[in-house]
């Protein structure tokens, strides 16, 4: 019961914290680039809120997951773009500038997709005795949690920019051991089961990741966006906001198990995403070569 209680007070601090270190990067010329360069965002968008939750549901089914562990994986394909995605897109040499607009933009989007995605899945999901949907005060609490820590920040890199700068770096150190804590308090929560579970949910996470960072990456190549800017959506797509989506799970529908699917898809996605980032840079690099 403690270790619930502390959980459940640690999460939103926690959540706080990430979306503050977040603000801290962000500039209102972010929210312009959406007009200055649309067919990159639109089309990071598109993946993200359209194509994304479709072929998530799709392996949802393929791997026959059971309703908690399926709604999971849902609720996670619903959530933005993680910090975490601007780190490997400049490790990757993608487009930074146009990861921190997709996750300025989607974070503010996803008032509205995340709640319709979610409530559709606990609905298709679940028995209609089991159904408890995400309430709109719920919904009011949790984007507070996400977009007032992202204005503070915002404002004081505004304000204060050399500050900010300063800022950045311990706090994205204490968001990522934050993450950790988060993904191993999710894990303990449910530890009896955990092996089950992710003998359950493990495969299908690891599919979706891949193929969120394949549709991230050949999609835009497809109708001729940029490799830069395409290296940079796949990492937007492939690295979500699991500390969003496990905070959800527990704090606002209150169900355990939906917040396992988040965690492990959170632990796999670090080394997918440097394994991806790895072949991508170095396939530029060989073409600038040859070039």
């Amino acid at each position: 019961m403690e270790q619930n209680i502390a959980l459940t007070l640690f999460l939103p601090i926690a959540l706080g914290i990430i979306m503050l270190g977040l603000g801290l990067s962000l500039m209102l010329d972010d929210f312009k680039r959406v007009v200055l360069y649309p067919k990159a965002v639109i089309v990071g968008l598109f993946c993200q809120m359209i194509l994304l939750p479709v072929i998530c549901f799709g392996i949802t089914l393929l791997f026959n997951l059971p309703p908690a562990l399926a709604i999971g994986l849902m609720l996670l394909a619903a959530s933005p773009g993680g910090a975490t995605a601007n780190l490997f897109s400049h490790l990757a040499k993608g487009d930074v500038a146009l990861n921190v607009t997709l996750t300025a933009v989607n974070s503010v989007l996803t008032l509205v997709t995340l709640p319709f995605i979610v409530n559709a899945s606990i609905h298709y999901f679940m028995q209609s005795s089991q159904v408890i949907t995400m309430q709109f005060s719920k919904i009011i609490e949790v984007f507070a949690i996400v977009l007032i820590p992202v204005a503070i920040g915002m404002f004081i890199n505004y304000k204060a920019p050399n500050f900010s700068k300063r800022l950045e770096k311990p706090v994205k150190v204490l968001s990522a051991i934050f993450l950790v804590l988060i993904i191993a308090g999710a894990v303990l929560k449910e530890k009896s089961n955990f092996v089950s579970y992710f003998q359950q949910v493990g495969l299908a996470s690891l599919c979706f990741n891949l193929a969120s960072m394949a549709l991230g990456y050949f999609v835009p190549r497809l109708v001729n966006i940029g490799k830069k800017q395409a290296i940079a959506i796949g990492m937007e797509i492939g690295i979500h906001n699991g500390t969003l989506a496990i905070y959800i799970a527990l704090n606002v529908i209150g169900n355990s198990t939906m917040s396992i699917p988040p965690a492990i898809y959170s632990l796999i996605m670090f080394f997918t995403a440097a394994l991806f980032g790895y072949v991508v840079s170095k396939k530029n690099t060989t073409l600038s070569q040859i070039q």
